[in-house]
């Protein structure tokens, strides 16, 4: 008797975990905005602590370009190229531009 209490609670332990991640994910969705970009929008790109000159503090740039988008690397991932034409090293993704 106790162990079918147990996997009842069990049970509706899941159910409430499950209404839990939806509600969570539903709202998180809620406030996502797709970016999309064609290939030669100007785009400026999000700078992070190991690329910004510490002794800028507080005021330095949070963001720095502009760069070209050169090429789609898939879902949301862009190559850029500054504005010489000079391909960056590595892909970026559109939270960051």
């Amino acid at each position: 008797e106790d162990l079918d209490t147990i996997d009842e609670l069990r049970d509706l332990a899941r159910l409430r975990i499950a209404a839990h991640q939806q509600r969570i994910a539903n709202s998180y969705n809620k406030n996502i905005r797709i970016r999309r970009f064609q290939i030669g929008d100007l785009v400026l790109r999000k700078t992070f602590q190991n690329t910004k000159d510490p002794a800028d503090g507080k005021l330095a740039p949070k963001w720095e370009g502009p760069y070209v988008i050169n090429s789609k690397a898939g879902k949301g991932v862009y190559w850029l190229a500054d504005m010489e034409g000079t391909l960056l090293p590595r892909s970026w993704n559109a939270i960051h531009l």
